[in-house]
């Protein structure tokens, strides 16, 4: 395993703040570390493990230890930040008016790396929407250890600017320049025109698997290998579409279909969902299930598998969190 001490990329002066160190932050911002660039890291209770053991990143691209990183417990004692990236889970949203401002430069940009439908708009009120851009994680990784993650598959994300009503806005220089980092560190970008369409392709994938695994107690893999579970991963994915064609956005037959062997290809998984759930942390239900369910039947668009899952979803929460 090799070992990195923290050090600058040359071919970028943007720095990097991680909101949240757990599988998505601490992959992530750890790889752009890795590649050289200048990456801090907001932890709770990894704070004293990270600061005095760096991260651990075991990958199926090669694993790696950051030996040194930036570690801090309080967005106070950080300093200001070219691109702020929210890692956390979207049950914490409520602390981001505390987290945003301090650690935001005056022309930054917050990076939403987060699951679900119109979690910009709470960001763009806290920051503004001109400093708002969206990304859609497609990746496989655990935090399986304090300060150690597992990636194990995937890594691409697709990233999108926001605008207040979600019109396309198309490509920016801004995206390209984010791209650029993360590129340098390995991880495939997608730069999409228009971030609502981005959304919605992401929920094809994150409705029907991360509900179901936990419905159903069952890995990826599982749900792929039996002819009534996968049948029923595509009635699920058939109302995401339908969903988003509502507000113009139009999900192919290809796109799906592409998900659907993707998945069958990947590596035995469990979801985030499911490991909250097994950890007995709330669900991102609403911003996953909800937030889309409510938009599309308020546009006339009923999606009754969708709405049986949400319910059943926000019944097990609850008895899980007692």
């Amino acid at each position: 395993m090799e070992s990195y001490p923290d050090r600058h990329n040359r071919h970028s002066e943007r720095s990097y703040a991680m909101l949240g160190t757990g599988a998505l932050g601490g992959y992530y911002g750890g790889c752009l570390q890795k590649a050289g660039l200048d990456v801090h890291f907001l932890l709770r209770s990894d704070y004293n493990h990270v600061s005095q053991s760096g991260l651990v990143i075991e990958s199926t691209d090669g694993d790696f230890t950051l030996s040194q990183v930036n570690a801090y417990q309080d967005v106070k004692d950080m300093p200001r930040c070219d691109v702020v990236a929210i890692a956390l889970k979207t049950t914490q949203n409520h602390l981001l008016p505390d987290l945003l401002l301090p650690v935001l430069k005056d022309d930054g940009v917050v990076l939403v790396l987060q699951n679900g439908l119109g979690i910009e708009d709470a960001v763009a009120e806290i920051v503004g929407s001109h400093r708002v851009i969206g990304g859609m994680c497609f990746v496989c990784a655990n935090k399986v250890a304090p300060g150690h993650i597992r990636h194990l598959d995937y890594k691409a994300i697709s990233l999108g600017e926001y605008t207040a009503d979600y019109h396309p806005a198309g490509i920016t220089a801004r995206m390209r320049q984010i791209a650029t980092d993360f590129e340098s560190a390995g991880i495939p970008i997608d730069l999409s025109e228009d971030l609502l369409l981005a959304r919605w392709q992401k929920l094809v994938w994150n409705i029907p698997y991360n509900g179901l695994s936990v419905i159903l107690n069952a890995r990826t893999d599982e749900l792929m290998a039996n002819a009534s579970t996968r049948a029923l991963v595509e009635e699920l994915m058939a109302e995401v579409v339908a969903g988003a064609a509502r507000f113009d956005r139009h999900i192919s037959s290809s796109f799906v279909q592409n998900m659907l062997d993707r998945t069958a290809k990947m590596k035995p998984y469990k979801t985030s969902m499911k490991i909250d759930y097994d950890l007995q942390r709330p669900l991102e239900v609403e911003a996953i299930v909800g937030s889309p369910l409510r938009l599309a039947e308020a546009a006339g668009t009923n999606l009754p598998q969708i709405r049986t899952l949400y319910r059943q979803l926000k019944f097990l929460d609850r008895k899980n969190q007692g």
